[in-house]
């Protein structure tokens, strides 16, 4: 029995028309293909009534150029960038509640710092923090503040630029 191929994180970023639906076609189509969506971020672009997706799929490196152009295909997708191909910067926020006490506050503060990451809230039994980075960035400090009980974790979805001059 062979092994299955490797998957790869492939990490797109769509310049789309800022309408209804579009969304769902483009997710329709990963889901048709059978493509997991690891993060999926979608905001205003520089240009208005126009949209920028940031997808992170896991596929087989033969299919990356298979899925650029079932994406070009769709009308309300303009331009599609394969971020993989070309340096780029990335980065996520996270959010979690962390369980605190007065024994503890000081501690998970002055780590969340090392991280140059926010506490956004104080409650009696826990905090608030906020940290933005790359994906090794927010496993390193999920890592620990393991230990302190993490009782609500949110993350946004990684964004992505090109680096360079265009």
């Amino acid at each position: 029995m062979s092994a299955a191929p490797p998957q790869e994180r492939l990490t797109l970023s769509l310049l789309m028309k800022d309408e209804a639906g579009v969304l769902t076609r483009i997710a329709g189509l990963f889901s048709r293909r059978g493509y997991n969506i690891l993060s999926l971020a979608v905001g205003s672009s520089e240009q208005p009534g126009l949209s920028r997706m940031t997808v992170v799929i896991s596929c087989e490196p033969d299919d990356i150029d298979q899925i650029k152009k079932q994406l070009e295909k769709l009308v309300d997708v303009l331009s599609v960038d394969c971020l993989n191909e070309v340096p780029f910067v990335d980065r996520e926020l996270l959010m979690l509640k962390v369980k605190a006490d007065s024994q503890t506050r000081t501690e998970i503060a002055q780590i969340v710092d090392l991280f140059r990451g926010r506490v956004v809230d104080v409650s009696e039994k826990s905090l608030i923090v906020e940290v933005t980075g790359d994906q090794g960035k927010l496993k390193a400090i999920l890592e620990l503040l393991q230990r302190f009980e993490i009782l609500t974790l949110c993350r946004t979805g990684q964004i992505a630029v090109m680096r360079g001059d265009l």
